[in-house]
């Protein structure tokens, strides 16, 4: 039976073109965006991974940025106690040479005074962000981040390395400083005094001294000179930690960012080919809705005389 009012046909064919559309709107919006699962109502529990991993991805990303920041601290003050290594072992060997009786002690001295003058500078230009790591309080410390960590029941933490400085003939600052910041040439592997000497790196002063004073001279020197070279070991660690913990943050954000595209990336081969037979499939569809509207039209020839 053929019907004016209710054209059957007509409804299976707009019901099939809708289902079509619909499909291909999705298909489309996959191709444009990249994404085959963009928003919650696409897969909340892979949506909601992705998410939660995404904002770690980020986390991991800020720990990275600090990591930066404390390597260069870290490095800043590694420099500063290679230079001050060399210009000790410069003092060292002026006063070898001031072990000859015949060497005027005064002029050496001079030399030495000025090398003592550079140590200082050093010292103080060894600063970054605010941040000086070979002139500082005794039992003052430093920090720098050194990763992040997600636990297994969903907490998140920022870990970091602690450095304290200790100020004393053996410790790991050059100098010390004041209450109120100021540079304390008193204290530190350089400032602090020598009790055979009575004397310090910094506030040596050989003009006067006897050939077994200064003999005595050379091995405070060479302490000071093993202090440092035992200080700038434990900078280098540090420094090799934060290189290892850069290298794995950037390892770790590249497999997140690779999990979460596995989870909501569309595969954009399958998706290409869908949206060709989609577009196909649709118009087809149209063409059919086409023939199921027409069909009606030949009742009006049943009423032709």
């Amino acid at each position: 039976m053929t019907s004016i009012l209710t054209n059957n046909s007509a409804m299976a064919a707009l019901q099939t073109l809708r289902g079509i559309s619909g499909n291909l709107q999705q298909t489309q919006s996959h191709v444009s965006s990249g994404l085959r699962i963009a928003k919650a109502s696409d897969n909340a529990a892979y949506w909601s991974i992705a998410t939660s991993m995404k904002s770690d991805n980020g986390a991991i990303g800020a720990v990275s940025d600090a990591l930066g920041l404390g390597a260069a601290k870290v490095d800043t003050a590694t420099t500063a106690t290679t230079s001050a290594i060399d210009i000790v072992g410069q003092i060292k060997n002026k006063l070898a040479t001031a072990m000859e009786p015949s060497v005027d002690k005064k002029s050496v001295q001079e030399e030495i005074g000025q090398l003592q003058q550079q140590l200082q500078s050093v010292a103080q230009s060894a600063s970054f962000n605010g941040e000086n790591w070979v002139m500082a309080k005794n039992g003052g410390s430093a920090s720098v981040v050194s990763s992040f960590i997600r636990g297994t029941n969903g907490t998140v933490s920022v870990s970091s390395t602690n450095y304290k400085f200790d100020t004393s003939s053996v410790g790991n600052v050059l100098f010390g400083t004041n209450a109120a910041g100021a540079l304390d040439t008193a204290s530190g592997i350089l400032g602090s005094k020598n009790t055979t000497v009575n004397a310090s790196v910094f506030s040596l002063d050989i003009s006067k001294m006897t050939s077994g004073q200064i003999s005595s001279a050379l091995n405070m020197v060479q302490t000071a000179l093993n202090s440092m070279i035992s200080m700038n070991s434990r900078l280098g660690s540090i420094s090799a930690r934060i290189d290892l913990q850069t290298s794995f943050a950037h390892s770790l954000s590249d497999s997140i960012q690779s999990g979460v595209g596995k989870l909501v990336d569309a595969n954009m081969e399958q998706e290409s080919s869908k949206l060709s037979a989609l577009q196909t499939q649709q118009q087809l569809a149209v063409q059919s809705l086409s023939i199921a509207n027409s069909s009606s039209q030949s009742i009006l020839s049943l009423f032709r005389g």
